[in-house]
């Protein structure tokens, strides 16, 4: 299978090669963006044979050593990773939002005012001085509707971001998304300074949103996915309704996790959802979260219920 790409009809890109399914979207004057976008296709056509080379390694927890990776892309996903290492976690946690990070670079020249790369929910962001980009929030993908594909995404919420603000990368982790979670919550976002340390601090998040349940179905993440870099641990695999008390204590975990990263740094802000409840950790005026048809932004450690 060889990378493919498509030009869509609202002039954004999609670049997909095996598991890596990415949307490009830019601004700016016709021969810069032209040049950006193929300079981003030449990088990203090899690419995935670039990760697969290394994937033994990619696969191993990160250790207190030097990165033993070759790879520029291999190489971020481990430096991602490395201020979580106390817990396990490998390069893998940060593969998509280290890749968005690898192609946005090519943005970052002159007659370009901004771009984004999603990459399955991880997005990477060039914003020109003066640029802010908006980016919505869908906070529970296990309700998501087929139909919206044709009537247009029904999103629970939105921030912006301003290039002032700093933030260049944004990424989603939680247990119904594509990738294994050790938590339960169905989703958390994180904004952080590249899209590569967003998508590690998602996923180290996401983990903590937990609480101990035995209504809550786990399994080793192996039996699901012989080839898991999370091998025996147990991931979630279904969890059913549970009380506000039970959600709030999943989520305050979660909180703690997310409000230690931002002490140290490593994130802006997040927001946090579990079972239609809220909570938002970070620095609350770096971009505010708005509820659907309605402006209003939740504070750290307060739990909201999010729109039906």
């Amino acid at each position: 299978m060889h990378a493919r790409r498509t030009l869509l009809p609202d002039g954004r890109w999609h670049f997909q090669h095996g598991p890596i399914d990415i949307v490009i979207g830019a601004d700016g004057h016709p021969d810069a963006l032209q040049a950006a976008h193929a300079a981003a296709w030449q990088r990203f056509d090899g690419l995935l044979e670039e990760l697969v080379a290394e994937l033994a390694l990619l696969r191993q927890p990160v250790g207190p050593g030097p990165c033993p990776l070759r790879g520029p892309v291999a190489r971020r996903m481990w430096a991602a990773c490395r201020p979580h290492r106390s817990g396990f976690i490998t390069p893998m946690a940060a593969v998509a939002g280290s890749v968005a990070q690898e192609l946005i670079g090519h943005y970052a020249q002159p007659g370009v005012e901004r771009a984004w790369i999603n990459n399955g929910g991880d997005v990477a962001l060039h914003l020109a001085p003066g640029r802010s980009l908006r980016i919505g929030l869908y906070a529970d993908i296990g309700r998501f509707d087929a139909c919206e594909l044709r009537d247009g995404i029904r999103t629970d919420g939105w921030f912006d971001v301003d290039h002032e603000l700093g933030v260049r990368g944004v990424a989603t982790s939680g247990w119904r998304g594509r990738s294994f979670s050790l938590g339960i919550a169905d989703s958390v976002t994180v904004l952080a300074r590249s899209a590569a340390e967003a998508d590690a601090a998602a996923t180290v998040i996401a983990n903590a949103v937990d609480v101990d349940d035995a209504r809550i179905v786990r399994r080793p993440a192996r039996e699901l996915k012989d080839d898991s870099d999370l091998g025996e641990l147990a991931v979630t695999v279904d969890v059913p309704r549970l009380d506000a008390a039970t959600v709030q204590h999943a989520l305050r975990c979660g909180l703690q996790r997310a409000q230690a990263l931002h002490e140290r740094g490593l994130i802006w802000s997040c927001a946090l959802v579990c079972q239609d409840m809220v909570a938002l950790a970070g620095e609350r005026r770096a971009a505010p979260l708005h509820a659907a048809g309605a402006a209003r932004q939740a504070a750290a450690h307060e739990y909201r219920r999010s729109p039906q």
